[in-house]
């Protein structure tokens, strides 16, 4: 716990603040065209504030990134600690952006609060977990651009090809939208998953020597 507590000011130093602020700028100045616009209507608000978590989840996408991610290994802080105080930094960001996404949004077409949050939290816990996906995996230690680019990737292929009986992308007069937030709740909770199994790092690999002169 001491030793986590000194880690609080560096990992604040290095968190990615500067394509947070990008992000959530980009998402907010989305989301307020349903306040500009005289022809906004609930479908549109709704679209808005999916692209809106869309772009803050770009920004999440290199919350995971740690420069010097291969001189912290050895520490006794172990990953998954160090993975919690970096998101658990950014999460009064992220609740206090969400916020005002809502808020941007004239209450008369504001979608229902809480199927949009629950969408919003989904995406974000998704590009959590393929960075910690990235940082399993790979050798990188700021692998937050390509997360970005698969996010984003995945997300545009996901309202191409998305399969309709598994409908995730409704609109809330669709007889669906209670199913597909169903849904979103089983994407949500996926990601956890794959967030926790990724956390740890890597065993190491057995390296067999073999006899000098064997075949």
């Amino acid at each position: 716990m001491q030793l986590t507590r000194a880690l609080l000011v560096p990992v604040l130093r290095t968190l990615p603040w500067r394509a947070l602020g990008a992000a959530g700028a980009v998402g907010l100045l989305i989301v307020s065209m349903a306040r500009l616009s005289d022809t906004a209507d609930e479908p549109l608000a709704l679209n808005l504030l999916r692209a809106a978590a869309l772009a803050f989840a770009l920004g999440l996408a290199f919350v995971l990134d740690d420069p010097a991610r291969h001189t912290t290994t050895p520490v006794p802080t172990r990953r998954p600690a160090r993975h919690a105080l970096r998101v658990a930094l950014v999460a009064p960001v992220t609740a206090a952006w969400s916020t005002a996404a809502v808020l941007l949004v004239p209450e008369a077409i504001r979608p229902p609060v809480g199927d949009v949050t629950l969408e919003a939290g989904a995406a974000f816990t998704l590009a959590l977990a393929a960075s910690a996906a990235a940082v399993r995996f790979t050798q990188a230690a700021e692998p937050g651009q390509a997360v970005a680019g698969a996010v984003l990737t995945t997300a545009v292929l996901g309202l191409l090809f998305w399969p309709g009986r598994w409908a995730l992308f409704v609109g809330t007069q669709d007889p669906r939208w209670a199913e597909a937030h169903d849904r979103w709740g089983m994407v949500l909770a996926g990601a956890v998953v794959v967030w926790g199994v990724c956390g740890p790092e890597p065993l190491r690999r057995r390296v067999v020597l073999r006899p000098t002169g064997a075949a």
